[in-house]
């Protein structure tokens, strides 16, 4: 009987001592998977995914109408290769055609309003982790309604690629410091980009997500002597999405487009694909 016992103690230690180590290592694990420092391919999935549902600057709107309009963002995310290509904006019709009324309501060029995004990492030399690309559209009118179509009405990936006209702006975006309110923020490089709407000379861009899945957009065109000829001036366009709107916001008279269906994805593949 006493050997009995001993071997029932025995096993029950052995076990115990398993069970032990298992907890340790999965808690092993656990703690290196949360310590583990993200990837440069985590960085650009994070801010495409930021763009994922809907946004509106609603709320801008109504707090400052004559400074702000309210831009319903919408975007088509298209996987290819090791980027990925975004529509955002929307056509308001005459606002877009008219330059006087354009600039009256939007303060900004019809190819900042709708343009092509891409979003890669930086380059390893780089220190920054996300580089984000701005586009215009060689052809804004067969881009119409876009978000409104079926899957079939759209261009394909590679289509879309071929509609890719010159290159508006590019815009560094490091990960926020721990304790701020954003994730990412980043701005064009101190030499800026050429542009040449409304007597501009040169235009800059700056770019933030926030915590909240909220974007902030802020681009303007400046003169030789560094007059802003364009673009808001009391700070960037705030992107919030639709859940974190009221009911009031909602169904104010400043939502000037319709909404759309939350972001689709073309063909169902991962947002990036590593170089691996």
């Amino acid at each position: 009987m006493g050997t009995a016992g001993s071997d029932s103690n025995g096993r029950s230690r052995s076990r115990g001592m398993v069970v032990k180590a298992l907890l340790l290592l999965g808690g092993a694990l656990l703690l290196k998977r949360l310590t583990k420092s993200p990837t440069r391919w985590d960085h650009a999935r994070n801010v495409s995914n930021a763009f994922s549902a809907q946004k509106f600057s609603r709320e801008q709107a109504c707090r400052d109408p004559d400074n702000y309009v309210n831009f319903s963002f919408h975007m088509l995310i298209y996987d290819y290769v090791r980027y990925i290509v975004l529509f955002g904006g929307r056509q308001f019709g005459e606002l877009l055609r008219s330059p006087s009324v354009r600039w009256r309501f939007l303060k900004m060029p019809s190819n900042f309003v709708q343009r092509f995004y891409m979003v890669k990492p930086c380059p390893k030399e780089m220190k920054c982790d996300v580089e984000l690309s701005s586009y215009a559209i060689r052809d804004v009118e067969d881009y119409k309604n876009f978000c409104d179509r079926s899957k079939d009405q759209r261009p394909l990936p590679e289509e879309v690629l071929g509609d890719i006209a010159e290159h508006l702006t590019t815009i560094h975006l490091r990960q926020c410091e721990r304790g701020k309110r954003c994730l990412y923020e980043g701005s064009t490089p101190p030499g800026s980009f050429p542009n040449s709407w409304n007597g501009a000379s040169y235009s800059t861009s700056e770019f933030a997500v926030l915590r909240n899945n909220e974007i902030h957009m802020w681009d303007r065109g400046f003169d030789d002597d560094g007059n802003q000829v364009w673009g808001p001036k009391g700070g960037p366009y705030e992107f919030k999405p639709a859940t974190a709107l009221s009911l009031t916001d909602l169904f104010s008279p400043f939502n000037l487009s319709p909404q759309v269906g939350m972001e689709k994805r073309i063909g169902g593949s991962s947002v990036l694909q590593d170089d691996s």
